[in-house]
């Protein structure tokens, strides 16, 4: 289950841009369980602010689209549906200049970025933790992030790949004092990170006050842009941030959390479960980053993607992509057999 919903396919809303020369850059929007909202917002409000700019003008945009939707919320579709349109003007940009993200971005080499496992959730069922721990460390992952909330699931997933790296992301499910206890039992247990562990997902104050038990913790996927970093950030809340490019405002927001939380001395790994231009725009940003993070892989096997190979990880790596833009565009074979619905808007932007 997802977000109330079986999950049995993953769908990905991707975002066409094109100006009037012909040019096309891609885009996604979170995304998964929300698809319908982010879409209405999309069609309704957020395409029509962006149609027949300049689409080199990304930082103005910007501003303008999410200033002109912040009484619609600062965190939510709206947001996500801009972080569809942002993505696929640097896909544009990329393309215009003739150069990758990566390089846009000032990183000077692509290669291949370590990843990590994300395994589901599978309630609890440990039979299941370890058997997948085991197959994820035996296709070369070196680190794998379990999806459950006991500390038997993580001596499962232990046992079944004793030299891997495991963290854990409980998906904001307990209350501060429930947290505390949880951290209490699991400090002993050498966890790389301990993910969301309070809810509400903004208690900046309830996440600070696990950091004395000595695991790492970790956030960012639900954290609403810039500022909403900088008051983890200042809460003394998080070791490691975790920014989704689909959900924050895109590459560019991505990039500001990046150097907020250098000057805080926090370390980022960003958050990419996703299988189309978001996680492709991931491996930019990573791959200009001299850190070079790990890239989070979603443990699961699709039927098709309309971007392979760029989707799909090899002895716990992956590859990034070194042509302009994106350096990928979608299959169009592939998309007209799993197209969900039609296209409902052109956004027609001009040239650069």
């Amino acid at each position: 289950m997802f977000a109330g919903q079986p999950w049995d396919r993953l769908e990905i809303l991707l975002v066409r841009v094109e100006t009037e020369d012909g040019l096309v850059g891609w885009g996604e929007a979170f995304g998964h369980a929300a698809i319908p909202a982010t879409k209405a917002a999309l069609d309704s409000i957020v395409a029509p602010l962006v149609v027949g700019r300049d689409a080199g003008d990304i930082n103005a945009i910007t501003r303008q689209v999410l200033h002109g939707v912040h009484l619609l919320g600062r965190n939510g579709p709206f947001v996500y549906a801009f972080s569809g349109i942002e993505m696929a003007l640097w896909d544009l940009l990329g393309k215009r200049c003739g150069q990758p993200i990566w390089r846009l971005l000032g990183g000077g080499n692509a290669g291949r970025l370590g990843a990590y496992a994300s395994l589901l959730s599978y309630g609890g069922n440990l039979d299941l933790v370890g058997r997948n721990t085991a197959d994820a460390r035996a296709q070369g992952y070196r680190h794998i992030k379990l999806h459950e909330v006991t500390r038997d699931a993580v001596l499962a997933a232990k046992s079944a790949a004793p030299d891997a790296a495991i963290m854990l992301d409980v998906n904001c499910a307990w209350t501060p004092p429930v947290a505390r206890g949880m951290a209490a039992s699991l400090a002993a247990d050498g966890l790389a990170w301990l993910e969301e562990p309070v809810w509400p997902p903004e208690d900046a104050a309830g996440l600070a006050s696990l950091r004395r038990f000595g695991i790492p913790l970790t956030a960012g996927e639900n954290t609403a842009g810039l500022f909403g970093f900088r008051s983890l950030m200042e809460a003394g809340a998080i070791d490691i941030a975790q920014p989704s490019v689909t959900k924050v405002g895109g590459i560019g927001e991505m990039q500001q959390v990046i150097a907020l939380a250098r000057a805080h001395g926090v370390e980022v790994i960003p958050h990419c479960p996703y299988f189309g231009p978001g996680f492709v725009a991931t491996l930019h940003i990573a791959a200009a980053m001299p850190e070079r993070p790990l890239i989070e892989v979603l443990w699961l096997e699709m039927e098709a993607n309309p971007f392979d190979p760029w989707v799909r990880a090899k002895d716990g790596t992956v590859a990034v992509p070194t042509a302009p833009g994106l350096g990928c565009d979608p299959d169009p074979v592939v998309l007209e057999r799993y197209t969900k619905a039609a296209p409902t808007r052109t956004l027609a932007s001009r040239a650069a």
